[in-house]
């Protein structure tokens, strides 16, 4: 950073009174912070990195009040950084503001290979932090549990279901796959039975991994009861939403079975409950018939949730999700992206996978081709219906891919784009009380909750405009959202 762009950066701390998702700000002029050890972690663990300023005071509306010491300022953030493991490298800027000192240090990202970076003196579990908007919080076992699997390579599709046993696996199924993986193989074929199913994953020591029982077991869930599909018809935009007559869903199912069974019996789900919409060509009046989504899409996106998804023992009890609502479709996956890959790289880069024998086995008996093409197939899909995109959002503890229904240039007028200033200002005074996603909808006269917290309520909150009533619960349905006081 040049001491220019701190400038420019302090002035658009002070206009937006708030930090950042890569920003955090201390005042510094009566002596060096004295834990900035939970940032360190925080920063170090975000592919983006971040920036530590120092010399603008948050309670005093980040006036600029100057560093103490540029030398001996440097010499503790410094020392704090050593604290860390691995060891963090800050780079500092000083640069003159408004008559005082500024000191900017900026933290790098740790490489993947070894995170989570943390304070030594904690330990692993306590000194590992991960950045949430403005607030430095613990990282979850789980989270610290993903960067470990990743760095030791540890697939837990491979792993054995202690209570399985090779009869629970149906024999034509494997007897199938076998002969699949022997054909051109003419080494293989010579192993004998044993060997054969510890060298193809389908057992470990004798015992069938997930990756067989998911595939090829006679009934999955009676080992991982969560390890299926829900999937419902909100009769709304919104959870919560009743229809005329009190009722939550217009239709809900339980799906279990294999991943075969599941994504077949998930079509099944999606095509009832999908209306039909009538295209008249209007160069040869021809009528055709299309479904509200495209069932390619669809089932690329259920494979892909089904094949991806993290089967660890911190997501056992979590199935995935298909969650029909009025004006877009959203299918849940446990577990965040895996390893080195970013949602802007989905569809472009090859992805690190996180189940590679539970994939092949997949490949072998759905067809799914496993060969990174089911996000270009989604979105060249809904192109081709005139929708939208997907949307792909990958959060603390899932993914999730969202279809919208509305064809590109029908959408609400209200949400074209118009006077975003004169729209924020309006909503800040409407939030002096605080007030709900449903509230806030209904306001702003948009027709889902999903498209105003995006494109509304998720800037204002990020320039710390609007603040959570309880930001560690971030996605409560009870949540509410209120204007930051100047």
């Amino acid at each position: 950073m040049l001491p220019n762009e701190l400038v420019e950066l302090a002035d658009l701390i002070r206009a937006r009174k708030a930090g950042a998702q890569t920003v955090e700000v201390k005042a510094a002029n009566k002596g060096s912070p004295r834990n900035l050890r939970d940032t360190l972690s925080s920063f170090s663990n975000q592919d983006a990195g971040g920036t530590i300023v120092f010399g603008l005071d948050e309670s005093a509306d980040f006036e600029p009040v100057g560093i103490y010491s540029a030398q001996e300022l440097q010499k503790h953030v410094t020392e704090q950084c050593n604290q860390m493991a691995p060891p963090v490298r800050a780079v500092f800027t000083f640069a003159e503001y408004h008559g005082v000192l500024l000191c900017s240090a900026e933290i790098p990202a740790a490489e993947l290979s070894e995170r989570p970076c943390y304070y030594a003196g904690a330990g692993r579990q306590q000194g590992s932090f991960v950045r949430v908007g403005e607030a430095d919080l613990h990282m979850t076992d789980y989270e610290i549990y993903c960067y470990e699997a990743f760095r030791r390579h540890l697939h837990d599709d491979e792993r054995p279901v202690e209570r399985a046993t090779a009869v629970t696996l149906d024999k034509n199924l494997v007897d199938e796959y076998i002969r699949g993986r022997r054909k051109d193989r003419p080494g293989f074929s010579k192993l004998g039975a044993d060997q054969t199913y510890e060298m193809l994953n389908i057992t470990r020591s004798g015992t069938p991994t997930i990756a067989a029982i998911m595939n090829m077991g006679i009934y999955p869930q009676g080992y991982f009861p969560q390890l299926g599909i829900t999937a419902i018809v909100v009769p709304g935009k919104e959870n919560g939403e009743v229809a005329e007559d009190h009722a939550r869903f217009l239709d809900n199912k339980r799906i279990e079975g294999t991943i075969y069974t599941m994504v077949a019996e998930a079509m099944q789900f999606c095509l009832r409950n999908m209306k039909t919409r009538t295209i008249i060509d209007p160069a040869t009046g021809v009528r055709t018939d299309r479904m509200e989504y495209p069932p390619d899409a669809i089932r690329e996106a259920v494979l892909n949730a089904l094949i991806h998804r993290d089967y660890s023992f911190y997501t056992e009890g979590t199935p995935v999700q298909i969650d029909f609502f009025s004006d877009r479709l959203e299918i849940h996956s446990p577990g965040s992206l895996y390893g080195r890959m970013t949602v802007e790289q989905l569809g472009i880069a090859k992805m690190d996978l996180r189940n590679p024998t539970l994939a092949v086995m997949a490949e072998a008996i759905t067809g799914s081709e496993n060969r990174y093409s089911g996000i270009p197939t989604m979105r060249r899909e809904l192109a081709a219906y005139g929708l939208p995109a997907p949307v792909f959002e990958n959060r603390r503890n899932e993914f999730v891919v969202t279809f919208f229904n509305t064809p590109v240039g029908e959408q609400h007028p209200q949400e074209q784009p118009q006077n975003t200033a004169a729209k924020a200002a309006s909503l800040l005074e409407f939030c002096k009380t605080p007030r709900s996603r449903q509230e806030i909808t209904a306001y702003l006269g948009i027709k889902t909750a999903y498209y105003a917290m995006r494109h509304h309520v998720q800037p204002l909150l990020e320039s710390g405009q609007l603040a959570m009533v309880s930001p560690e619960h971030p996605r409560s349905r009870n949540q509410k959202y209120y204007t930051v006081s100047k």
